[in-house]
Protein backbone atom coordinates (compact mmCIF):
# COMPACT_ATOMS: atom_id res chain seq x y z
CA UNK A 1 0.00 0.00 0.00
CA UNK A 2 1.25 3.45 -1.14
CA UNK A 3 1.00 6.12 1.13
CA UNK A 4 -1.36 8.10 -0.56
CA UNK A 5 -3.27 4.78 -0.88
CA UNK A 6 -3.14 5.08 3.13
CA UNK A 7 -4.39 8.53 2.99
CA UNK A 8 -7.30 8.00 1.09
CA UNK A 9 -8.05 5.15 3.17
CA UNK A 10 -7.74 7.52 6.25
CA UNK A 11 -9.90 9.90 4.07
CA UNK A 12 -12.90 7.36 3.76
CA UNK A 13 -12.40 6.52 7.30
CA UNK A 14 -13.31 9.92 8.65
CA UNK A 15 -16.33 10.01 6.33
CA UNK A 16 -17.38 6.74 7.60
CA UNK A 17 -17.41 8.60 11.09
CA UNK A 18 -19.08 11.37 10.10
CA UNK A 19 -21.84 9.08 9.16
CA UNK A 20 -21.90 7.66 12.24
CA UNK A 21 -22.24 10.71 14.02
CA UNK A 22 -24.88 11.60 11.47
CA UNK A 23 -26.94 8.82 12.04
CA UNK A 24 -26.97 8.57 15.70
CA UNK A 25 -27.71 11.92 15.86
CA UNK A 26 -30.64 11.93 13.54
CA UNK A 27 -31.62 8.73 14.93
CA UNK A 28 -31.89 10.39 18.88
CA UNK A 29 -30.30 6.65 19.45
CA UNK A 30 -27.73 4.11 18.36
CA UNK A 31 -24.57 2.72 19.83
CA UNK A 32 -21.58 5.47 18.28
CA UNK A 33 -18.60 4.00 20.07
CA UNK A 34 -18.60 0.85 19.20
CA UNK A 35 -18.95 2.21 15.33
CA UNK A 36 -16.13 4.54 15.98
CA UNK A 37 -13.77 1.82 17.22
CA UNK A 38 -15.01 -0.57 13.94
CA UNK A 39 -14.68 2.31 11.62
CA UNK A 40 -11.33 1.83 10.41
CA UNK A 41 -11.74 -2.06 9.72
CA UNK A 42 -15.63 -1.25 8.10
CA UNK A 43 -13.02 1.34 5.92
CA UNK A 44 -10.56 -1.25 4.95
CA UNK A 45 -13.15 -3.92 4.23
CA UNK A 46 -15.52 -2.01 2.01
CA UNK A 47 -12.79 0.48 -0.09
CA UNK A 48 -10.00 -2.29 -0.14
CA UNK A 49 -10.68 -5.87 0.60
CA UNK A 50 -14.33 -7.12 0.29
CA UNK A 51 -14.97 -8.77 -3.55
CA UNK A 52 -18.37 -6.41 -3.76
CA UNK A 53 -20.27 -4.16 -6.32
CA UNK A 54 -22.58 -1.68 -5.09
CA UNK A 55 -24.44 -1.81 -8.54
CA UNK A 56 -24.80 -5.31 -8.18
CA UNK A 57 -25.55 -5.85 -4.44
CA UNK A 58 -26.58 -9.65 -4.87
CA UNK A 59 -23.92 -11.10 -7.31
CA UNK A 60 -23.20 -14.68 -6.72
CA UNK A 61 -19.58 -14.57 -6.17
CA UNK A 62 -19.15 -11.57 -3.86
CA UNK A 63 -17.74 -11.81 -0.68
CA UNK A 64 -19.77 -11.91 2.36
CA UNK A 65 -19.85 -9.51 5.60
CA UNK A 66 -21.96 -10.73 8.33
CA UNK A 67 -22.10 -8.15 11.14
CA UNK A 68 -22.37 -10.36 14.36
CA UNK A 69 -22.00 -7.12 16.37
CA UNK A 70 -25.43 -6.26 14.63
CA UNK A 71 -25.84 -2.96 17.29
CA UNK A 72 -22.79 -1.49 15.63
CA UNK A 73 -24.78 -0.96 12.56
CA UNK A 74 -24.11 2.63 12.03
CA UNK A 75 -21.14 2.00 11.32
CA UNK A 76 -21.50 -0.66 8.99
CA UNK A 77 -24.08 1.61 7.59
CA UNK A 78 -22.06 4.82 6.47
CA UNK A 79 -19.23 2.12 4.58
CA UNK A 80 -22.51 1.06 2.96
CA UNK A 81 -23.79 4.53 1.88
CA UNK A 82 -19.95 6.06 1.55
CA UNK A 83 -19.55 2.87 -0.87
CA UNK A 84 -22.02 3.51 -3.50
CA UNK A 85 -24.78 0.99 -1.97
CA UNK A 86 -27.49 3.76 -0.92
CA UNK A 87 -27.24 7.78 -0.85
CA UNK A 88 -25.24 9.06 2.33
CA UNK A 89 -28.18 11.66 2.95
CA UNK A 90 -30.47 8.89 3.91
CA UNK A 91 -28.44 8.02 7.40
CA UNK A 92 -29.87 10.21 9.56
CA UNK A 93 -32.82 8.52 8.86
CA UNK A 94 -31.83 5.61 10.94
CA UNK A 95 -33.90 4.19 13.44
CA UNK A 96 -36.84 6.61 12.17
CA UNK A 97 -40.33 4.58 11.17
CA UNK A 98 -40.51 3.93 7.83
CA UNK A 99 -36.87 4.21 7.94
CA UNK A 100 -34.82 1.15 6.14
CA UNK A 101 -32.00 1.84 7.71
CA UNK A 102 -33.28 0.02 11.05
CA UNK A 103 -31.44 0.16 14.57
CA UNK A 104 -29.83 -3.54 13.15
CA UNK A 105 -28.79 -4.42 9.95
CA UNK A 106 -32.02 -5.80 7.82
CA UNK A 107 -31.03 -8.51 4.59
CA UNK A 108 -34.38 -7.40 3.65
CA UNK A 109 -34.25 -3.79 2.98
CA UNK A 110 -30.77 -2.53 3.14
CA UNK A 111 -28.18 -2.99 0.17
CA UNK A 112 -25.30 -4.58 0.83
CA UNK A 113 -26.33 -6.58 3.94
CA UNK A 114 -25.79 -10.08 3.60
CA UNK A 115 -27.11 -10.89 7.01
CA UNK A 116 -29.73 -9.79 9.44
CA UNK A 117 -27.73 -9.54 13.34
CA UNK A 118 -28.52 -7.83 16.11
CA UNK A 119 -28.73 -10.70 18.66
CA UNK A 120 -25.45 -11.28 20.00
CA UNK A 121 -23.66 -14.69 19.48
CA UNK A 122 -25.72 -15.43 16.75
CA UNK A 123 -24.13 -13.67 13.40
CA UNK A 124 -20.86 -15.71 13.66
CA UNK A 125 -23.28 -18.68 13.53
CA UNK A 126 -24.77 -17.59 10.57
CA UNK A 127 -21.51 -16.73 9.03
CA UNK A 128 -19.91 -20.04 9.25
CA UNK A 129 -23.15 -21.23 7.46
CA UNK A 130 -22.95 -19.34 4.87
CA UNK A 131 -18.64 -20.25 4.51
CA UNK A 132 -19.84 -24.16 4.31
CA UNK A 133 -22.48 -23.88 2.19
CA UNK A 134 -20.03 -21.53 -0.38
CA UNK A 135 -17.51 -24.60 0.28
CA UNK A 136 -20.30 -27.11 -0.86
CA UNK A 137 -20.55 -25.18 -4.19
CA UNK A 138 -17.05 -24.35 -5.24
CA UNK A 139 -17.35 -20.87 -4.12
CA UNK A 140 -14.17 -18.65 -4.64
CA UNK A 141 -16.53 -16.38 -2.57
CA UNK A 142 -14.99 -14.96 1.44
CA UNK A 143 -17.18 -14.48 4.12
CA UNK A 144 -15.92 -11.90 6.87
CA UNK A 145 -17.65 -11.50 10.05
CA UNK A 146 -17.00 -8.97 13.28
CA UNK A 147 -17.46 -9.63 16.56
CA UNK A 148 -17.77 -7.59 19.57
CA UNK A 149 -14.90 -8.32 22.55
CA UNK A 150 -17.78 -8.72 25.25
CA UNK A 151 -19.82 -10.59 22.31
CA UNK A 152 -17.23 -13.13 23.35
CA UNK A 153 -19.47 -13.88 26.65
CA UNK A 154 -22.04 -15.48 24.43
CA UNK A 155 -21.60 -19.31 24.35
CA UNK A 156 -22.66 -19.53 21.24
CA UNK A 157 -19.87 -17.62 19.75
CA UNK A 158 -17.65 -20.73 20.62
CA UNK A 159 -19.91 -23.75 19.29
CA UNK A 160 -19.47 -21.16 15.90
CA UNK A 161 -15.73 -21.68 16.62
CA UNK A 162 -15.56 -25.09 17.04
CA UNK A 163 -18.09 -25.48 13.85
CA UNK A 164 -16.04 -23.19 11.67
CA UNK A 165 -12.52 -25.39 12.60
CA UNK A 166 -13.94 -28.95 12.54
CA UNK A 167 -15.42 -28.28 8.91
CA UNK A 168 -11.84 -26.71 7.74
CA UNK A 169 -13.61 -23.60 6.61
CA UNK A 170 -10.32 -21.64 5.56
CA UNK A 171 -12.60 -19.02 3.26
CA UNK A 172 -13.86 -17.78 6.96
CA UNK A 173 -12.21 -14.82 8.20
CA UNK A 174 -13.65 -13.97 11.99
CA UNK A 175 -12.45 -10.25 13.41
CA UNK A 176 -12.74 -9.16 16.60
CA UNK A 177 -12.73 -5.52 17.73
CA UNK A 178 -11.29 -5.17 21.16
CA UNK A 179 -11.74 -2.41 22.50
CA UNK A 180 -12.27 -3.49 26.14
CA UNK A 181 -15.32 -1.80 27.06
CA UNK A 182 -19.31 -3.21 26.74
CA UNK A 183 -22.35 -1.54 27.88
CA UNK A 184 -22.37 -2.29 31.27
CA UNK A 185 -18.34 -1.39 32.11
CA UNK A 186 -14.63 -2.90 31.38
CA UNK A 187 -15.28 -6.66 29.95
CA UNK A 188 -12.91 -7.88 32.53
CA UNK A 189 -15.17 -6.64 35.43
CA UNK A 190 -18.00 -7.85 33.36
CA UNK A 191 -17.04 -11.19 32.45
CA UNK A 192 -12.99 -11.47 31.93
CA UNK A 193 -12.51 -13.06 28.91
CA UNK A 194 -8.86 -13.56 29.81
CA UNK A 195 -6.71 -14.17 26.23
CA UNK A 196 -9.30 -13.71 23.11
CA UNK A 197 -6.36 -15.14 21.02
CA UNK A 198 -5.00 -18.27 23.08
CA UNK A 199 -8.79 -19.29 23.18
CA UNK A 200 -8.91 -18.78 19.52
CA UNK A 201 -6.10 -20.65 19.11
CA UNK A 202 -7.26 -23.32 21.53
CA UNK A 203 -10.01 -24.17 19.23
CA UNK A 204 -8.07 -24.50 16.28
CA UNK A 205 -8.09 -21.43 14.31
CA UNK A 206 -5.27 -19.33 12.84
CA UNK A 207 -5.04 -16.10 15.12
CA UNK A 208 -3.21 -12.70 14.39
CA UNK A 209 -3.17 -9.88 16.60
CA UNK A 210 -3.48 -6.16 14.76
CA UNK A 211 -3.78 -2.60 15.70
CA UNK A 212 -7.21 -2.22 14.27
CA UNK A 213 -6.57 1.92 13.52
CA UNK A 214 -3.52 0.97 11.16
CA UNK A 215 -4.32 0.33 7.22
CA UNK A 216 -0.70 -1.33 6.98
CA UNK A 217 -1.46 -3.68 9.44
CA UNK A 218 -4.89 -4.20 7.88
CA UNK A 219 -3.86 -5.00 4.52
CA UNK A 220 -0.52 -6.98 5.41
CA UNK A 221 -2.63 -9.28 7.73
CA UNK A 222 -5.55 -10.24 5.12
CA UNK A 223 -3.25 -11.09 2.79
CA UNK A 224 -2.22 -13.78 5.46
CA UNK A 225 -5.12 -14.56 6.11
CA UNK A 226 -6.86 -15.39 2.15
CA UNK A 227 -3.30 -17.92 1.84
CA UNK A 228 -4.70 -19.94 5.31
CA UNK A 229 -5.23 -23.41 4.51
CA UNK A 230 -7.71 -26.07 6.33
CA UNK A 231 -8.40 -23.81 8.96
CA UNK A 232 -10.55 -20.36 9.77
CA UNK A 233 -8.88 -17.72 10.64
CA UNK A 234 -9.07 -15.01 13.41
CA UNK A 235 -7.79 -11.33 13.27
CA UNK A 236 -8.29 -9.55 16.81
CA UNK A 237 -8.13 -5.73 16.54
CA UNK A 238 -6.49 -3.88 19.57
CA UNK A 239 -8.98 -1.06 19.22
CA UNK A 240 -10.13 2.38 21.52
CA UNK A 241 -13.85 2.77 21.74
CA UNK A 242 -15.05 6.26 20.11
CA UNK A 243 -12.21 6.42 18.44
CA UNK A 244 -11.59 9.83 16.47
CA UNK A 245 -14.05 11.96 18.79
CA UNK A 246 -11.91 13.07 21.27
CA UNK A 247 -14.61 13.36 24.13
CA UNK A 248 -15.75 9.67 23.21
CA UNK A 249 -12.98 7.75 23.26
CA UNK A 250 -12.88 5.25 25.67
CA UNK A 251 -15.58 6.28 27.36
CA UNK A 252 -18.48 3.03 28.37
CA UNK A 253 -20.76 5.85 27.91
CA UNK A 254 -21.11 6.55 24.51
CA UNK A 255 -21.66 2.89 24.22
CA UNK A 256 -25.51 3.23 23.30
CA UNK A 257 -25.89 7.27 23.73
CA UNK A 258 -26.22 9.48 20.61
CA UNK A 259 -24.62 12.60 20.52
CA UNK A 260 -26.97 16.01 21.37
CA UNK A 261 -26.57 19.07 19.15
CA UNK A 262 -24.00 20.55 20.81
CA UNK A 263 -21.67 16.77 20.96
CA UNK A 264 -22.51 16.70 17.49
CA UNK A 265 -21.37 19.83 16.17
CA UNK A 266 -18.36 19.12 18.16
CA UNK A 267 -17.35 15.68 16.97
CA UNK A 268 -18.36 17.04 13.63
CA UNK A 269 -15.89 19.80 13.92
CA UNK A 270 -12.98 17.38 14.84
CA UNK A 271 -13.60 14.87 11.71
CA UNK A 272 -13.91 17.89 9.50
CA UNK A 273 -10.96 19.29 11.17
CA UNK A 274 -8.99 15.56 11.04
CA UNK A 275 -10.05 15.40 7.43
CA UNK A 276 -9.15 18.55 6.33
CA UNK A 277 -5.80 17.79 7.56
CA UNK A 278 -5.62 14.58 5.61
CA UNK A 279 -6.76 16.28 2.27
CA UNK A 280 -3.65 19.06 2.50
CA UNK A 281 -1.01 16.15 2.51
Amino acid sequence: MTKSEEIELQQQACKVRMGVLSATHGAKAGHPGGSLSAADLFTYLYFEELNIDPADPHKEDRDRFVLSKGHTAPGLYAALANRGFFPVDDLPTLRHIDSYLQGHPNMDTVPGVDMSTGSLGQGISCAAGMALGLKHQNSPARVYTLLGDGEMQEGQVWEALMFAAHYKLDNLCVIVDHNGLQIDGPNEKVMGLGSIPDKLRSFGLDVFQINGHDFQSMEGVFEIARQTKNKPCAIVMETTKGKGVSFMENQVGWHGKAPNDEEYAQGMAELNAALAGLEAV
